[in-house]
């Protein structure tokens, strides 16, 4: 299990040290930590909005025009799932954490220990929920379980998310979407992004899915997807 970790810290000494410390807990864990820092809440709203992509959060709350704590409330606009842990070097915004269901505060200077702990608890928060994502459809924000999707389809800008109950039409590129529904889909074509666990047929040039809908396969691919299907199911 991977988990995608976003420091937002406008300070380079704590940004530093926090990413050394996550590298150190990664190994002690004997998990996958990957990384991304940010030296403010813009650039991080840039990444964000373009490709959401993180599980947790390390947000320090004293930064420029965007605190951490208004950081965190754009976020929960549209994610309810990343495990948000603020940084801070005061007590007095406390409070306002539990407003965007931060997991913790943490007070500088970090301990490896604390940071450890919060850690595990918001990993485990995670592998207890189920797997979802945010697509803005319709004016609306909608919170998708992934083991509904079936299959997605692109055509010029957009993505057509088709699910078990209906289809889904959102402005997304295909590989931005396929990086957040991760190793249980296969991209078949450039224009299809497939769920492994639908597929009950697979020949050189198709694909059948168990609700009946037939797919194309690119030249090329079909080793691929008999390995990548074996190795999900």
């Amino acid at each position: 299990m991977k988990i995608r970790i976003a420091i937002v810290e406008d300070n380079p000494n704590d940004s530093k040290r926090l990413c050394d410390l996550l590298q150190g807990i990664s190994k002690k864990l004997e998990m996958s930590f990957e990384i991304s820092k940010f030296s403010c809440a813009e650039t991080f709203l840039f990444e964000y909005e373009n490709n959401n992509i993180f599980d947790i959060l390390l947000l320090d709350v004293e930064m420029g025009s965007i605190s951490g704590i208004g950081l965190a409330k754009r976020i929960r606009q549209h994610d309810r799932r990343a495990e948000i842990i603020f940084i801070t070097s005061h007590f007095e915004l406390i409070s306002e954490g539990y407003e965007v269901d931060a997991r913790h505060f943490l007070v500088k200077p970090i301990k490896e220990d604390k940071l450890r702990d919060v850690l595990s608890r918001s990993i485990t928060h995670l592998a207890t929920e189920p797997p979802s994502v945010m697509i803005k459809a319709d004016g609306d924000i909608i919170k998708l379980p992934t083991d509904k999707i079936v299959y997605v389809e692109s055509f010029l800008h957009y993505l057509s998310v088709h699910t078990e109950e209906k289809e889904y039409k959102i402005k997304e590129s295909l590989s931005a979407f396929a990086e957040q529904l991760g190793d249980d889909f296969f991209r078949t074509h450039r224009s299809y992004l497939v769920a492994l666990n639908r597929i009950i047929r697979i020949s050189r040039t198709e694909i059948t899915l168990d609700g009946g809908t037939v797919l194309p396969i690119s030249r090329g691919l079909y080793d691929a997807i008999n390995r990548a299907f074996i190795e999900r199911n």
